[in-house]
């Protein structure tokens, strides 16, 4: 038992080790009886003090970009720089206890070999503990706190992603020991993601498509699916229906792998947001860096760019929204942000306006499929 204990400690000492990594039950509970055992002794010290939590910190300023030799992949991942949960600090103290609640919560789920979502955890937090637990948000922030603290993925937490996530086109599924499902026979609705990530990771997959299209927004991913584009252009639709959840990253990047010759495009709209959720899919994120980065993809941007703007009217053409400068900024500062993007977040930023897809449709219904064809034929991609 020593042993086993000593090994599991590592990962508190090793201070490199800033990625979660998806474990099996019996290591996550080590690690939990690990922080309890470590918190216990301290209390019992000749000389007794409540301990600080170190967390790896999930700021901008702890991330780093990795970028690959010998692939044309790049993501954010965080360095070992640590911030604290302190139960001496007023401002800190709820965050400290929350992170030992969210902790017990995670070890009965593990007992009882039991999934949850996010959601469900908060109801369950919220009438069991109210005086610290009043928001999803609150919930949503402890688990990357548990995360970062006991270095392993949501999932392994017993915590199971909420999808929105949805595929349709020249994909044939199968999950283990189901029926195959021909995802370009479930109609515009697609197939709908599945939120549990071992389920995804065994699924069977086959394909004849020579591309896959992440679609920012479900209206545009259900015209696509409803015109049937993936029979004019051999492709796989996905969406997240907006910022993409861990789920629908996942199965994107399950089926990279899979399908490793498959160029991945996306169709955003114009705007600060759009290329916000490009770069998700393309290079992680900061909030989730401890697990979001192993699902970074070689994403290229389709369309819509600023060249793209001559097909639009210019009164369909929008005014930037406050919210649009904010990520305009942020996005500016990163580091990863490659310079042909910078040049089109930067048109943006200085035309002071934005376009969605859905203006294409000026031209007529089924234009949107032409422009996405005409694009893909001639390579129009960066």
């Amino acid at each position: 038992m020593d042993d086993f204990c000593n090994s599991s400690m590592r990962f508190f000492a090793d201070q490199q080790l800033c990625y979660a990594d998806i474990l099996p039950p019996h290591e996550v509970r080590a690690r939990i009886q690990v922080a309890v055992l470590n918190f216990l002794k301290i209390l019992n010290s000749p000389d007794p003090a409540i301990s600080n939590l170190p967390l790896v910190n999930r700021k901008l300023s702890n991330s780093r970009v990795s970028q690959g030799m010998l692939t044309d992949v790049s993501w954010i991942f965080l360095s070992h720089s640590f911030c604290t949960r302190s139960l001496t600090r007023a401002n800190a103290s709820k965050a400290f206890i929350r992170v030992w609640k969210v902790m017990e919560m995670c070890l009965q789920i593990l007992l009882q070999e039991k999934r949850v979502t996010q959601r469900e955890l908060f109801y369950k937090l919220l009438c069991d503990s109210p005086d610290y637990f009043s928001s999803q948000l609150q919930v949503n922030r402890t688990i990357q706190d548990v995360v970062a603290l006991l270095r392993c993925s949501r999932y392994s937490l017993g915590i199971m992603a909420s999808s929105r996530g949805l595929v349709a086109g020249r994909l044939l599924l199968q999950e283990p020991n189901q029926e195959v499902v021909d995802c370009s026979a479930c109609g515009s609705s697609g197939y709908t993601i599945s939120g549990d990530l071992h389920l995804l990771e065994n699924l069977l997959m086959k394909t004849d498509a020579r591309y896959i299209i992440v679609v920012e927004k479900h209206a545009i991913f259900q015209r696509l699916a409803e015109d049937h584009i993936f029979n004019h252009i051999p492709s796989i639709l996905i969406t997240a229906k907006g910022y993409p959840d861990i789920a629908t990253r996942f199965l994107l990047h399950r089926m990279n792998r899979a399908f490793p010759d498959l160029p991945i495009l996306a169709l955003v709209d114009w705007n600060p947001a759009g290329l916000a959720i490009l770069c998700t899919y393309k290079f992680g994120s900061i909030g989730m860096g401890l697990e979001a980065y192993k699902y970074a993809c070689n994403v290229m941007w389709l369309g819509l760019r600023g060249d793209d703007l001559q097909l639009i009217p210019e009164q369909c053409l929008a005014p930037l929204k406050p919210r649009d400068l904010q990520i305009a900024k942020s996005l500016l500062s990163s580091k990863i942000l490659q310079e042909n993007y910078r040049e089109e977040l930067a048109l943006m930023v200085e035309r002071g306006q934005r376009a969605e897809i859905e203006a294409l449709f000026f031209h007529g219904y089924d234009y949107l499929g032409k422009f996405i064809e005409k694009k893909i034929v001639q390579a129009n991609y960066i």
